[in-house]
């Protein structure tokens, strides 16, 4: 007779789960933690820890598959089985952040670095945070944020005890939303920003857009995607959200000369003159003899 297949255990499963992550196959890794949850919660054990994890890791796939709304659900489901995990906050922001979320998303950065004041990500988030809630509720932004929880000490000593530097640690990469993806996800994000490019070429411009936020959720760490779609915003007259793109592509390349450009277009537009002059001139700056710059420079402050 064959012998009968052994069944995983919820902890190989995690692992499996761990490994097709790496590998940027987000799809397979959602159905391995998926199912890692269903076998610890049918166990009937007490792994408050370990099913948070699960919730946690499942959570970062729903986010680098696009799908924020499901990576809450599953953060916040992380972080009442272990209160504070920085992981499930920082995922959580991240969604938040991406589904226009913006208050919430402030108040997860901010309760990270009340956790751990050296993670990059935190203080990058509070920083886009800060300005897209200024630009949007003007100076009384803090007045409007929900009330940010009190980390108690407990949990700050202890994470200092586990981000301890090691030989070989990894937690730059832990700590980082934009995380290198992996080769599959790399190649799906680069045709789906040709598919962007071609509907450009077309004026189509919002088909572009839908194709560029694609591709980010595939590969969040590419420059010209960000710029190509806030090109594409300021033709559709979101420029809050062209802003917000320029934002995240000088976070990743502080000398982007696109991103300072399309950014002072959409502040001209947003009649922030103020703003669009130091980015016009931190293009020029760059770049001199730059023709385009110079003559938005010379429209701005003709209007001026």
């Amino acid at each position: 007779m064959p012998q009968k297949r052994r069944s995983q255990t919820w902890t190989e499963l995690k692992q499996s789960g761990n490994e097709c992550f790496k590998a940027g196959q987000y799809g397979e890794a959602l159905t391995l933690y998926s199912q890692a949850i269903q076998l610890l919660e049918k166990s009937g054990q007490k792994k408050n820890e370990d099913l948070g994890i699960l919730y946690s890791n499942r959570a970062a796939s729903y986010l680098k598959d696009g799908n924020c709304s499901e990576c809450v659900k599953d953060c916040t489901m992380s972080l009442e089985l272990v209160p504070f995990g920085f992981k499930a906050l920082l995922r959580r922001a991240a969604a938040y952040e991406a589904l226009e979320r913006y208050r919430q998303a402030y108040v997860d950065y901010k309760t990270v670095l009340q956790i751990d004041w050296n993670i990059p990500a935190a203080h990058d988030g509070v920083n886009r945070m800060t300005k897209a809630l200024t630009e949007i509720d003007g100076p009384s932004w803090r007045e409007k944020l929900p009330q940010i929880p009190t980390v108690p000490m407990s949990v700050k000593e202890s994470m200092a005890q586990a981000v301890a530097p090691a030989p070989g640690s990894q937690k730059n990469d832990i700590i980082d939303k934009k995380k290198a993806p992996g080769p599959d996800a790399v190649k799906k994000a680069k045709a789906l920003k040709e598919e962007g490019n071609a509907f450009v070429k077309k004026g189509e411009h919002k088909r572009a857009v839908e194709m560029y936020t694609r591709s980010l959720a595939q590969d969040p760490t590419e420059v010209t995607t960000y710029t190509n779609r806030a090109l594409c915003y300021v033709s559709l007259k979101m420029y809050k959200d062209a802003v917000s793109d320029c934002n995240e592509a000088l976070r990743l390349d502080s000398t982007n000369i696109k991103a300072f450009y399309r950014r002072a277009q959409a502040y001209k537009e947003l009649k922030n003159t103020k703003s669009c002059v130091e980015d016009l001139n931190s293009v020029l700056k760059i770049e001199p003899s730059n023709t385009a710059a110079l003559k938005l420079l010379q429209e701005v402050q003709r209007v001026k």
